[in-house]
């Protein structure tokens, strides 16, 4: 048992922890969670031994090994493949010995080595460690090339298989699916749920977490609150336990009712639209969910651009990449219109970021057309952007710099949303962590006001708040939407529909996640039984249609485009009108407007408005219904 028993920690002066206690069983699969800069990764370095407490006591099982993953890879003439056995330690001790050993002539200790690397399943290492390096998205031929040719991102992922690699009774891992695209991740799934050991995951996935972990340890207020389940799971649990305190219940009736007022109109009507239907599910989602976060600082939209166009972009005979001789991406043709949700998919180098950037206008197209709407606005998020965030500006500076216009409190409130509260948004850059220069480019990308948000990995470096955040602020967004993300919640939430980038083409990819999941792994399979040549790249789930059929395919999604747009208009014109309505009977609801005969004419004329707003509500209502019950219609083919 790992035991923390009433301990306080500080770092440079900022407790992080204060009597916390938590005691943690042998084979738990344990995900730490928590708002950046809690305190996550100083409780590891706590359990490596590295800290030490200004109070209280850790014990752990004596002997316990302990992998963890290093924070920075430097680079390395060793091949990945050796970098990655190099986390088994005594492996390569026993191995030096060997050496020295044949060297010495010394056939009574060779004997004795062979025996004990052969206990240490030696002989099968470098094999063992192909397999990780395969899992995480490695060719055989990189298994051999150096660590120092490759870029940061892919050192992170050898270094992984290095900690997977390392023997071991606890596994420490923090964000590990940072870097790591969507295949990757669910090979990791899958591995870690085979790991017999310890296991503590510091994640911001959601997903991954549902999939992998049986207890959860949250960091609140300083303490460590123990949930048993997955974060799933906790959120009921933490909903439950703040929905006992009265101010925590007002707060989170107050999200909920965003959602309720609509559904509460069409609960009757429910069976006769899907729309309805999806609502209500939505409410009993926030009803459990919504509590869980009420005390996240994060709340902000993305605001609507003052026009639009249809389309917002065309491609046609597309020839996107690098080079003229070898284009990435072949042949596409697309047309992203108002309204339209797409998540991209496909293996890790296929194409998915060269095709945002050519969307983007960042890398003009080999050949072939890309044709911007007249009013196009995009906001495109990626890790470059990040990048160029200026260090010495804070993030009021870099707002201020988009519109000198508006005044600075208008710009301040803004920031507010995105975690700059007060002081916060004065702070210079170059002192901000990873998740903060990620909310800060995504306020921007938010100010500019687009109607076609690009978002390459959007997630990378967020906690769960901000995420729960950003999920809803796209959920509400009326514009378009493509995005890259390993973050499968933010997916299922958030877009309408996949595109599939597989051997260069881009297609619709008519399923789930899940059956996205399934499919690859059947080709992962059918690749392992195969020759053991380079694997081809997916099949598609269905037989291709030819040039007529993707015509045909994509006028029908022309034809369904604009019965959503008008159910998601109406929507909106629904909660506006009904927030005029609430104000309306606010007002009506003043004890003094019937008191005082000089504000007859006031009532006379609220009570006229409450009236008209009445009647418009219901006819946007009924309209609603139509529209609809016409959309159902149409995405079921039914006459």
């Amino acid at each position: 048992m790992i035991t923390l028993d009433d301990v306080s920690l500080q770092i440079g002066g900022d407790p992080l922890l204060e009597s916390a206690s938590c005691a943690l069983h042998e084979g738990w699969k344990i995900g730490i969670i928590g708002p950046n800069g809690c305190g996550k990764s100083s409780l590891f370095r706590l359990l490596r031994g590295e800290l030490t407490p200004e109070r209280g006591r850790v014990d752990l099982p004596g002997g316990m090994r302990i992998a963890h993953m290093e924070q920075e890879t430097p680079g390395r003439s060793a091949t990945a493949r050796e970098h990655v056995v190099g986390g088994h330690a005594e492996l390569i001790r026993l191995e030096n010995e060997l050496e020295k050993a044949e060297s010495a002539g010394d056939g009574e200790r060779l004997g004795q080595l062979h025996g004990r690397i052969d206990a240490e399943d030696g002989y099968t290492a470098r094999t063992r460690a192909e397999q990780l390096l395969a899992g995480l998205g490695f060719s055989a031929e990189a298994c051999g090339r150096p660590v120092a040719e490759f870029s940061g991102g892919w050192r992170v992922r050898i270094d992984l298989a290095r900690t997977l690699m390392a023997p071991s009774d606890l596994l420490l891992l923090d964000e590990p699916t940072n870097h790591l695209d969507l295949e990757a991740v669910m090979w990791l799934e899958q591995w870690l749920r085979r790991y017999s050991g310890t296991l503590m995951i510091v994640s911001h996935d959601r997903d991954f977490l549902d999939s992998v972990v049986d207890h959860t340890v949250h960091f609140d207020n300083k303490r460590l609150v123990l949930y048993r389940g997955n974060y799933s799971q906790f959120e009921r649990q933490r909903a439950e336990r703040l929905a006992q305190q009265q101010a925590a219940y007002e707060k989170q009736q107050q999200r909920v009712r965003e959602i309720e007022q609509f559904v509460a109109r069409f609960r009757a009507q429910a069976n006769k639209a899907r729309q309805a239907q999806s609502r209500i599910k939505e409410l009993e989602r926030m009803e459990d969910l919504a509590p869980a976060h009420i005390d996240s600082p994060f709340r902000f939209q993305f605001p609507e651009a003052a026009k639009t166009s249809h389309p917002l972009i065309t491609c046609r005979d597309l020839h996107a990449g690098y080079s003229r001789d070898a284009p990435v991406l072949h042949d596409v043709g697309l047309s992203l219109l108002p309204g339209q949700r797409v998540g991209l998919l496909g293996v890790n180098g296929a194409g998915k970021s060269t095709l945002i950037r050519t969307l983007v206008g960042e890398l003009p197209p080999l050949a072939g057309e890309r044709t911007p709407g007249e009013n196009l606005a995009v906001g495109y998020f990626a890790q470059h952007q990040v990048d160029a965030l200026t260090i010495d500006w804070s993030p009021l500076e870099h707002l201020q710099k988009e519109s000198p216009e508006v005044r600075k409190q208008q710009l301040r409130t803004f920031l507010g949303g995105f975690g700059f509260p007060g002081d916060d948004a004065l702070r210079a850059v170059r002192n901000f962590s990873g998740g903060e220069k990620a909310r800060l480019a995504l306020a921007i990308v938010a100010w500019r006001r687009p109607n076609l948000l690009l978002l390459d990995e959007p997630t990378n470096h967020l906690d769960l708040d901000m995420r729960h955040a950003l999920d809803m602020a796209l959920q509400e967004f009326s514009g378009a939407v493509v995005i890259v993300t390993h973050d499968r919640h933010l997916l299922r939430d958030t877009v309408d529909e996949f595109w599939l980038i597989d051997n260069g083409r881009l297609r619709p990819f008519d399923g789930t996640l899940d059956d996205y999941a399934a499919w690859r792994a059947g080709n992962l399979k059918a690749e392992k039984s195969g020759s053991g040549g380079k694997a081809d790249v997916p099949k598609p789930a269905k037989k291709e249609a030819g040039r007529d059929g993707r015509k045909q395919a994509a006028e029908a999604r022309n034809r369904i485009k604009p019965l959503r747009d008008s159910v998601r208009r109406l929507e909106r014109d629904l909660d506006k009108r009904q927030k005029e309505l609430e104000k309306i009977e606010t007002a009506l609801a003043d004890p003094e407007l019937y008191n005082d005969p000089a504000r007859a004419n006031e009532r006379d004329r609220l009570l006229q408005d409450q009236g008209a707003a009445q009647q418009a509500i219901a006819r946007i209502e009924s309209d609603w219904l139509e529209a609809a019950e016409e959309l159902e219609r149409a995405e079921t083919g039914t006459a």
